[in-house]
């Protein structure tokens, strides 16, 4: 019969701040944030093209906004969230295969993702750069 006077303490579900922070939890979440990243970036392509379509004035308009501070470091945002995206996808890709479960590299390859990631944007935006200094 169940003791009816004390109410039975229940286990506490993990979360957050009882589980210490590792790179897998953060690329896990990382990869989740970018993928929404990415949806709501879209909208700003599809601004663009907009404007594009709609003529010299309004094109004007918006590649004054993307070449603002805020919109530099929206689009550049936007861009690190694509390449992380792409990176990390890979890795979740060899995984689906089978591979690189072990505990060492599943820690190694969330490093390359993060670190491949940001190498990638830095090396888009430097290409990127020097094409329009050429212009």
């Amino acid at each position: 019969m169940a003791n009816r006077e004390r109410p039975r303490e229940r286990p506490l579900s993990p979360h957050l701040q009882v589980y210490s922070w590792q790179i897998q939890m953060v690329t896990s979440i990382l990869h989740r944030a970018t993928g929404i990243v990415l949806v709501v970036g879209s909208l700003l392509v599809v601004c663009a093209l907009l404007a594009l379509a709609a003529g010299a004035e309004y094109w004007a308009d918006f590649s004054g906004f993307a070449r603002s501070g805020l919109g530099f470091l929206i689009l550049f945002g936007w861009s690190w969230a694509l390449a992380f995206h792409l990176v990390n996808g890979i890795r979740h890709l060899v995984q689906d295969a089978g591979w690189a479960y072990g505990v060492d590299t599943f820690v190694r390859n969330s490093w390359i993702a993060v670190v491949g990631s940001l190498v990638l944007t830095a090396v888009v935006w430097l290409v990127a750069m020097m094409q329009g200094s050429a212009a």
